[in-house]
């Protein structure tokens, strides 16, 4: 079995939080230059030592990127031994669907098996993980509890600590690293788009994320986890950060990414959010409203069969949104979810799907029975408070960033 505690320590250190305290948002600030940030997949020198002679299986997607370089290509190059990738939601490529079932496959430009890790198939099994040294987990997270990329990072983490293989986070920055909001995912309610009870948007990177859930113990044989985070150079979680490739199809640019952990609720509801046009999670609308803003979804590119496909909606386009406006504000946008709730249940039409998938969303279904009460947007946030000042008595622990 291969060890990690020989070079663990220098990570260790490297990845002790570095404050005391911690408000629940942080005053915001555009990094004056991005590229001066220093991915964890970047930083070779730190974790190759750690890859020598080893077998290691890859959770990569699209984005796992070191400059204009796949992380498995580099790796290759640098003669490191890759023996499987296992791809996410979405694919090895980035171009399945949501929630769109993928088989195993062949990577063709490498012939590295892929082994999905989505579907009916989330965790690795212990016969994928047999002969194994080490996993490399590197995934660009969005930093929202419904992006499923944390719940592939805590099966991998599990799996992992069953068969007692390593796990090296690669850490990279989150977009929505510099504030906490929303619901704490409530007993009863845990599902692949909500594992841990967390909040909606929880104000970590992936790397601190890994940390917590080890040291929470929120994973079976967390003891028997070997965790190593490569964290980040020059970056600071109130830095507004725009992802250099999309996270996944359907959050493709800066603006859907920024609006994606308030406008994602509408996919609980009879609106569509955009899917199947050219602005996903940037447009909001409705058959039965009226309003100027005019789309109607058809098949695209992580869409093949969009909600209410071929049907003319009318809604509201938010995709000039200031970036800067987005990430300055450090909070859920409630006041469209309960404004447009009024203006569907006035239209006559039904706001939420018979499916109650909303409660999944929220993690929770007291949000949804909140806005049937039409409580006010300060009267849910006031309900949210003690949730979040818990979650951030947790949280302190496990901070890398300043």
């Amino acid at each position: 079995m291969y060890n990690l505690h020989k070079l663990t320590f220098i990570f260790w250190i490297i990845s002790l939080p570095t404050c005391k305290a911690l408000p629940v948002a942080h005053p915001p600030q555009v990094a004056s230059d991005q590229s001066e940030i220093v991915v964890g997949a970047s930083r070779l020198k730190k974790f190759l030592p750690l890859l020598a002679g080893k077998k290691v299986a890859c959770v990569v997607n699209h984005a796992s990127r070191v400059g204009s370089s796949h992380l498995v290509d580099t790796l290759l190059r640098l003669k490191v031994n890759i023996v499987s990738i296992m791809a996410p939601e979405h694919g090895f490529r980035g171009t399945a669907d949501a929630g769109e079932k993928i088989g195993n496959e062949t990577d063709k430009a490498t012939g590295i098996p892929i082994i999905s890790l989505y579907g009916k198939h989330k965790k690795p099994a212990p016969e994928e993980l047999k002969g194994v040294d080490v996993v490399l987990f590197d995934l660009q997270d969005v930093g929202v509890r419904f992006f499923t990329y944390i719940s592939t990072l805590h099966l991998v983490m599990e799996a992992c600590a069953e068969s007692s293989v390593p796990v090296i986070v690669l850490d990279r920055p989150n977009p929505h690293a510099h504030y906490v909001d929303g619901p704490i995912l409530e007993h009863g309610f845990e599902s692949f788009i909500g594992i841990h009870k967390v909040p909606v948007v929880y104000g970590m990177t992936i790397g601190e994320y890994a940390k917590m859930i080890k040291g929470e113990s929120w994973i079976n044989r967390a003891p028997n986890c070997e965790l190593v985070v490569v964290p980040c150079e020059k970056f600071s979680r109130n830095m507004r950060y725009d992802l250099p490739l999309p996270p996944s199809p359907n959050l493709p640019n800066k603006v859907a990414v920024l609006l994606y952990p308030s406008l994602c609720f509408f996919e609980g509801s009879t609106w569509s959010v955009g899917r199947g046009t050219d602005k996903q999670f940037q447009v909001i609308g409705h058959p039965a409203i009226e309003a100027d803003y005019v789309f109607t979804p058809a098949p695209n590119v992580g869409a093949k069969d969009p909600f209410l496909n071929g049907v003319t909606c009318h809604g509201y386009d938010f995709s000039l949104r200031s970036p800067a406006e987005l990430h300055q504000a450090s909070k859920i946008d409630l006041g469209i979810i309960l404004k447009e709730y009024r203006s569907t249940i006035a239209a006559g039409e039904k706001f939420f799907l018979d499916n109650l998938f909303f409660d999944k969303l929220a993690g929770n279904s007291t949000l949804r029975k909140q806005i049937i009460e039409q409580k006010s947007e300060n009267e849910i946030r006031e309900s949210w408070i003690p949730g979040i000042e818990s979650f951030n008595r947790i949280r302190i622990k496990y901070l890398i960033y300043e």
